[in-house]
């Protein structure tokens, strides 16, 4: 298989965040077949779901890798769970670490486990603003150009960390 760039958000809002996010990329960077291109600035945002909970730390990271998407999403499930992730009903709800594929390769997947691009990706500014940080030309299959999407999606309370 030929090496993809993959796009990975990064987000948490418990137990010290901001080391949740650091150490979650130093994880990722030891899978094999991963190599890290470029990993985004810390920004935080009000929760989505609840309000009753902490505000989110988040981050974009790209990487390239031979994984195929479901192994690759394996291994980050594996991660969130050696990180305390506890998968509850509740959607939106706090969590100590959350990795979502956002983008692989140019390639529209749609399959039980995972869709790609990643289903909120155009409504999400934890997620667009870091993406655009780091891809600032990037074509969103499907969906356009990431300035455009962004120029669409309100800040909302997203701000990036020094």
């Amino acid at each position: 298989m030929t090496k993809v760039i993959v796009y990975i958000g990064l987000g948490s809002n418990l137990a010290t965040p901001e080391a949740q996010i650091k150490e979650a990329r130093q994880a990722i960077n030891v899978l094999n077949a991963v190599q890290e291109r470029a990993f985004s600035s810390l920004y935080r945002s009000p929760p989505m779901g609840p309000q009753d909970q902490p505000d989110y730390v988040n981050a974009v990271m790209a990487i390239k890798t031979d994984l195929p998407a479901l192994e690759l999403l394996r291994s980050l499930q594996k991660i969130e769970l050696d990180h305390g992730r506890v998968r509850k009903d509740e959607r939106w709800g706090a969590r100590t670490l959350d990795l979502d594929i956002l983008l692989y390769g140019e390639q529209v997947i749609n399959l039980p486990d995972l869709i790609v691009p990643h289903y909120g990706l155009t409504k999400r500014a934890f997620v667009l603003y870091p993406l655009q940080e780091i891809a600032p030309i990037l074509q969103v299959p499907g969906l356009g150009n990431i300035s455009a999407l962004v120029q669409d999606c309100p800040l909302g309370g997203l701000v990036r960390l020094a």
